[in-house]
């Protein structure tokens, strides 16, 4: 029997099936039944079609982060010799597998590991730390690079092998033939509820926006720990259909305020201090309307075609070269309208970081859009400022401001 109904909201339904899915993990840790640890975008159709339950450290921390309580996991985990240099995600969650408790909700710990390095390669070290600790199985998806505009075909069959292989790894590990009936049903979900998550967040388009990027950072906690149940496609569906009366009614998602700018948002949200970073970009009349988000849990292919599917894991947003991450912000800042772009130089994601300055110089290059940038963090609230965040966007605000007064004179 489905927690949620149609009477409800979108919102209602969020925060009802978050909880759920971390209480049906402890509640299976209880039993005896499998718990898995998994990477946000790595290939949770597997584990869901064996009945094992799956939850995700980086959501799990993000939800610690937002209540306040990283800073006593971070000193923790510096203590045990984690260098501050490290992934505030990785640092708190390894301190968490140690201490068990923290000020969120309790996370079980994992039966076994799964992981796809799509999005990063510390995850790789991250949860190989994890399982090496924990004694407990760890299954890799490795995707190579795509150092080139397509995704090569020599890539896909390296994937599509392991995707196999997969398979037959958790047969050993389950004790039981894989439920490949499950697995297409499964599939034929997840890629519906891709769909879903691009449909409903592609309003942002829309002037104004419906929906401000912040309520899609909340909302994204949802594609990432229940992409492969039915629930999760009927809140989506949801939010569409209420996006689209506040379309009917011109309303904008900036809660009490009218939408003067629109910007995209480069990076990770800074979790420490989601309030701050809305509401300093709220008072200006800034809405965020484009971002990466969308497209990275877009995973799209034919259920039970698993090379279709190989080359939906290889091909998401970071695991592009250069030139097709840059092509990619491109597409977004067009399709959403952006009057100029917000690059959150996290310091916990090097790989974001190294690549923002060339990306960002292509942008104005080729776009002629303004770029501001601040120091801050995904995890660690050691590593932001108020007094620059506010003076970078106050300074962005101005440039724009300049721009569409010209753009006016000269129609």
């Amino acid at each position: 029997m489905s927690v949620i109904n149609e009477a409800m909201t979108s919102k209602e339904m969020l925060d009802i099936l978050v909880a759920k899915n971390m209480e049906d993990a402890r509640e299976a840790k209880k039993r005896g039944d499998l718990v898995c640890w998994s990477s946000s975008i790595a290939p949770c159709e597997f584990t869901e079609a064996m009945g094992i339950y799956t939850v995700y450290p980086e959501n799990h921390v993000v939800g610690i982060v937002a209540r306040k309580g990283a800073q006593e996991l971070l000193t923790y985990a510096e203590s045990k010799g984690y260098s501050n240099d490290i992934c505030g995600y990785a640092r708190v969650n390894l301190a968490y597998m140690d201490i068990q408790k923290c000020i969120s909700e309790e996370l079980p710990l994992p039966d076994l590991i799964l992981l796809c390095n799509n999005i990063c390669e510390t995850l790789l070290k991250w949860y190989e730390n994890i399982a090496y600790s924990l004694n407990v199985p760890l299954l890799i998806l490795d995707v190579p690079y795509n150092h080139d505009s397509e995704v090569s075909e020599e890539n896909i069959k390296y994937v599509e092998s392991q995707l196999h292989d997969m398979i037959h790894q958790l047969e050993l590990i389950c004790h039981k033939s894989f439920d490949y009936k499950k697995f297409e049903e499964v599939m034929e979900i997840a890629s519906q509820n891709a769909k879903n998550w691009y449909d409903a967040t592609a309003l942002c388009s829309v002037k104004p926006s419906p929906l401000s990027g912040f309520d899609m950072f909340n909302y994204m906690a949802l594609i990432v720990c229940m992409r492969g149940k039915r629930e999760c496609g009927i809140t989506f569906r949801k939010l569409k259909e209420e996006l689209i009366e506040k379309i009917k009614r011109g309303e904008c998602g900036l809660r009490g305020a009218e939408e003067k700018y629109r910007i995209m948002w480069d990076g990770i949200a800074c979790w420490p201090y989601l309030s701050h970073t809305y509401k300093v970009l709220k008072n200006q009349g800034v809405n965020m309307t484009g971002s990466t988000y969308p497209s990275a849990w877009t995973l799209l292919y034919t259920p039970g075609n698993l090379k279709e599917m190989a080359r939906a894991y290889t091909s998401m947003g970071n695991n592009l070269s250069l030139e097709g991450q840059i092509n990619l912000r491109k597409r977004i800042i067009r399709e959403t309208f952006c009057d100029g772009i917000v690059m959150h130089m996290n310091r916990s994601c090097k790989m974001c970081d190294f690549l923002q300055y060339e990306i960002g110089q292509a942008l104005k290059n080729d776009l002629n859009i303004p770029i501001t940038t601040f120091d801050g963090d995904q995890a660690d609230p050691r590593n932001y400022s108020k007094a620059q965040y506010e003076t970078r966007i106050e300074a962005l605000v101005e440039i724009m401001s300049v721009i569409k007064q010209k753009e006016s004179e000269s129609k």
